[in-house]
C-alpha cells in the first residue's frame, strides 16, 4: 500500500535523485564527458571519512550507506542511499575532507564523476546550481529531523520509522498489495536505529509476533505499515 497521505517520507528520505534528471543536454554532456562506472560488492567501501575528494558518485543501482565510525571503531549509519542518489558532492562544495564514510550495502553500480568536471558544469549550468542548493537545504531538513527522532523517542519507536522510511527504499518495480523485502544485516540495521543488535532483535521478534512483519532470513516483510506509523508515533 502506499503511505502517502499517512506518512511524510519526504522528511526522512533524501531527493538528490531529481538533480540529474532531465538536466539539459549539454549540461549533462558536460558532466559526464569522463564519467565512469564500477560495480562495488555487498560491503565495499566507496570512499572513507578524512579523504580528499576527487570526484562525486552516482547511484545507478543498489544502495549504499553512509556512516562515521566513532572512537571505539563502532559504525553509526547516518542515511542509506538509494538509485539515483548523489555522494560525496558535500566535500567538494566545502574544499574540505569526506565528512563521512560510504559502502555499498549490496552489490552496487556506481558511476563517477571527475571533480573538475563536476565544477566546471556547476559554474556553467544554473539549473544544476540551483537544484543543488535546494537538494542541500532539504538533507538539512532531513539530518535535523532525525537528530530530534534520537532525542526524543524510544528504541521501539526509531525502529517502526525506520522500517517506514526502508520499506519505501526498496520498493522495486512495485505493484499495490506487493510485499516489500527490506534485506539489511540486524547490526546494520542497529547501527542505523542507534542502539544495540540484541535491541533490533527483540523488538523485530516483537514486530513479528503481533503480524506487522514476517521474516525470512535477514530479510524482513512489513505486512502493517498502518501499525508502524502508529508505533513511530511521528507528530
Amino acid at each position: 500500500m502506499s503511505i502517502k497521505g499517512l506518512f511524510p517520507i519526504d522528511k526522512w528520505d533524501f531527493k538528490s535523485e531529481s538533480v540529474l534528471t532531465d538536466l539539459p543536454l549539454p549540461d549533462y554532456e558536460l558532466l559526464t564527458t569522463n564519467k565512469t562506472e564500477q560495480v562495488y560488492k555487498k560491503g565495499e567501501i566507496i570512499f572513507r571519512e578524512g579523504a580528499y575528494p576527487s570526484g562525486i558518485f552516482y547511484i545507478t543501482e543498489g544502495k549504499v550507506k553512509k556512516y562515521k565510525v566513532d572512537k571505539d571503531a563502532k559504525e553509526h549509519i547516518i542515511y542509506v542511499a538509494n538509485i539515483g542518489e548523489l555522494l560525496g558532492y558535500h566535500a567538494i562544495l566545502s574544499e574540505d575532507r569526506y565528512p563521512d564514510s560510504a559502502a555499498a550495502l549490496e552489490e552496487s553500480k556506481i558511476a563517477f564523476i571527475p571533480r573538475e568536471d563536476f565544477l566546471t558544469t556547476l559554474h556553467q549550468s544554473e539549473i544544476l546550481s540551483r537544484r543543488l542548493l535546494k537538494t542541500l537545504s532539504h538533507e538539512f531538513a532531513v539530518l535535523a529531523n532525525s537528530l530530534t527522532m534520537f532525542a526524543q523517542k524510544s528504541v521501539r519507536e526509531r525502529l517502526a520509522l525506520q522500517l517506514i522510511v526502508l520499506r519505501e527504499k526498496y520498493k522495486v518495480n512495485f505493484q499495490p498489495g506487493m510485499p516489500v523485502e527490506i534485506n539489511m544485516s540486524r547490526d546494520d540495521l542497529a547501527s542505523l536505529v542507534g542502539t544495540v543488535r540484541e535491541n533490533v532483535v527483540r523488538v523485530l521478534s516483537e514486530f513479528k509476533e503481533t503480524g506487522i512483519i514476517a521474516t525470512k532470513g535477514r530479510k524482513i516483510i512489513v505486512h502493517d505499515v498502518n501499525k508502524l506509523i502508529k508505533i513511530a508515533d511521528y507528530k
